[in-house]
């Protein structure tokens, strides 16, 4: 009976622990600001307007990371897989010339920003980043479908492509 208790509880503080879940991104999300390829300002708020209506696919990344570099032929191929959906990359790059030089030497294409608040500005914390790539899809009408997904694998991830 005890072990059962003990099972119990610790299931339940484990489902407990999980992160959370969002469906809207928050106002200091939105009003986060980013670097354009051509070094302009713009805030996140901005950069989901231009795709309204679409179904987004959201990577954030650098290019010093083994991970984000391992899964990029899986977002390639979902890219490729998935023409009607709009990649937007978010990079977390120490320089905004290592940026440069990644999505060049990668030739990873889509919509780029530079994220220069970093892992502890207003975006990284609403996403509570712990790890990186981070894939994310924004449905048609704005909505958040896929709040955090970190292999190209993930099914949920797969499903909200569709």
């Amino acid at each position: 009976m005890k072990k059962i208790l003990v099972l119990t509880l610790f299931f339940t503080t484990v489902l407990s622990c999980q992160s959370r879940v969002e469906t809207q991104f928050s106002a200091e999300a939105l009003n986060d600001e980013f670097i354009t390829l051509e070094g302009n300002s713009i805030v996140f708020k901005s950069i989901l307007e231009k795709h309204e209506g679409n179904t987004v696919f959201i990577d954030v990344w650098a290019s010093w990371c083994k991970d984000c570099l391992k899964g990029l032929p899986g977002v390639k191929e979902l890219q490729a897989n998935n023409p009607e959906v709009d990649f937007v990359y978010l990079s977390l790059d120490k320089s905004q010339v290592a940026w440069k030089k990644g999505i060049d030497r990668l030739q990873i294409n889509g919509e780029h920003y530079f994220m220069q608040s970093g892992w502890k500005g207003a975006m990284g914390t609403f996403l509570d980043l712990d790890w990186i790539p981070r894939y994310m899809i924004i449905d048609k009408q704005g909505g958040i479908k896929v709040f955090k997904a970190i292999e190209t694998t993930d099914i949920t991830l797969l499903n909200n492509l569709k």
